[in-house]
């Protein structure tokens, strides 16, 4: 009987390790995509320019951290933004305002 408990008593504690290697994959997995989420948005340009669905006309100017910025979003210096803005005719964002940000007055 007790070489019976014993071998239910490892087969519990293998199963109970394998599920705490499993939480550690997870925790690990998560923690990685956070550092990469985290890298993504601290490279984010200074500047942005969004773009239709068309992806040729655009739509917004954004200062580059903008969440209204959205996925069609691409980054641009400062000197497109400010043609953009100026003689582009691509209006500012009304959320991030980077018109304000670039000392342009509309």
């Amino acid at each position: 009987m007790l070489r019976f408990a014993r071998r239910v008593v490892e087969h519990q504690a293998a199963r109970q390790l394998a599920l705490i290697d499993r939480w550690i994959a997870d925790e690990e997995r998560r923690e990685a995509e956070r550092q990469r989420r985290l890298a993504v948005r601290q490279a984010a340009p200074e500047w942005a320019v969004e773009r239709g669905l068309n992806g040729r006309s655009a739509v917004y100017v954004h200062v580059g951290d903008c969440t209204g910025a959205g996925g069609r979003a691409k980054g641009v210096g400062r000197e497109q933004a400010v043609r953009a803005l100026t003689d582009g005719g691509v209006p500012a964002c009304p959320l991030c305002r980077p018109d304000t940000a670039l000392g342009i007055l509309e």
